[in-house]
């Protein structure tokens, strides 16, 4: 059964796919710093945990290394490694990660980003971004092999199965364009250059968002409108964060359930769900949340104390390592 892992990693990214075939794509990295640096806050979780605060779950304070994580979940091989554009807050630990995953493939985009680390926030670690550049930079790249790839393009594994045809592991690109790539390397903006998946899986629609931004919705929306209609399941873009932006494409996305990341209450696009009536989890309230895909949608959050906002006596799931707020 396919499962996705939505980390709750501080402000920044990580989303694990466990697919049908035995591949495993993380999507994006952050917090992956030394293990023990977050076994403190680990063993600190395990009391709090059980007295979450009333509307505000404070999960942010508790954020999960995703190398511990993928361990303590049994999963120790990496298919591909997908960063969706080069934000640090999408790259935090990933020389760390790489030196214990060794993921076999990474899929990059062509960007040109060079940063200046006496203007980056303190708590990245520059060797972080220069080991990126290393794994973007090098020509050719063999190890991992590095992908740049683009909405519509195919491929073995990917979506094509041995024999080239339709399947595969599931993964529809539909950003970015070569020319959103270009724009985006022009005006230094690199969120409409972020890709943008989709994910299909037992007949259910999975859409990540990355960063992008409204250049790339209105590509999207102009090319795949049927493929994004009614969507099951949703990695908000930027996080779920306002970020002065259109959320039209909700109009069309309407899904069934929008996780958010992590951010100030008030930096959240809460309106534009609510006024659609659309439901949402961020992972403050949650804390890691954990979706089977099969028959029906069930989703599992790691923190007890939501999940008994949704139901008194919530079961404990040992394979998730988490607790099951209902399914969708």
């Amino acid at each position: 059964m396919p499962k996705i892992h939505f980390l709750n990693v501080c402000d920044g990214d990580c989303t694990v796919i466990e697919h049908n075939s035995g591949h495993v794509t993380v999507i994006d990295v952050c917090n992956a710093g030394p293990e023990d640096a977050v076994v403190e806050k680990s063993q600190s979780f395990l009391a709090e945990a059980e007295t979450g605060a009333s509307g505000n779950f404070n999960q942010k304070k508790y954020p999960v290394n995703p190398i511990s994580y993928l361990k303590e979940h049994g999963i120790s091989s990496i298919f591909r490694f997908i960063a969706t554009h080069p934000d640090m807050d999408h790259l935090d630990g990933i020389k760390r990660f790489f030196s214990e995953f060794s993921p076999t493939n990474f899929w990059d985009t062509a960007n040109k980003e060079a940063k200046d680390f006496k203007k980056e926030a303190k708590k990245y670690d520059e060797e972080d971004w220069k080991f990126y550049e290393e794994l973007r930079d090098a020509n050719p790249r063999t190890d991992p092999k590095r992908l740049v790839l683009h909405a519509g393009d195919t491929g073995k594994y990917f979506n094509e199965d041995e024999a080239g045809n339709s399947g595969g592991d599931g993964l529809k690109i539909l950003a970015p364009t070569k020319a959103l790539v270009t724009q985006a390397n022009a005006c230094g903006d690199y969120n409409d250059c972020s890709y943008v998946l989709l994910y299909r899986t037992a007949g259910r629609k999975i859409l990540f968002g990355g960063d992008s931004h409204d250049k790339t919705w209105e590509y999207i929306l102009a090319t795949y409108e049927d493929s994004v209609r009614d969507v099951d399941l949703l990695i908000a873009p930027h996080h779920g964060r306002a970020s002065s932006r259109s959320y039209d494409f909700l109009d069309v996305l309407k899904p069934r359930l929008t996780l958010f990341g992590n951010a100030r209450s008030e930096h959240l696009a809460y309106g534009a769900w609510n006024y659609r009536k659309l439901p949402f989890i961020t992972n403050n309230q949650a804390g890691s949340v954990v979706i089977d895909v099969g028959e029906r949608i069930d989703v599992y959050v790691t923190h007890k104390r939501f999940a008994e906002t949704y139901t008194a006596s919530p079961i404990y799931s040992n394979e998730n390592r988490a607790y099951h707020l209902g399914w969708i």
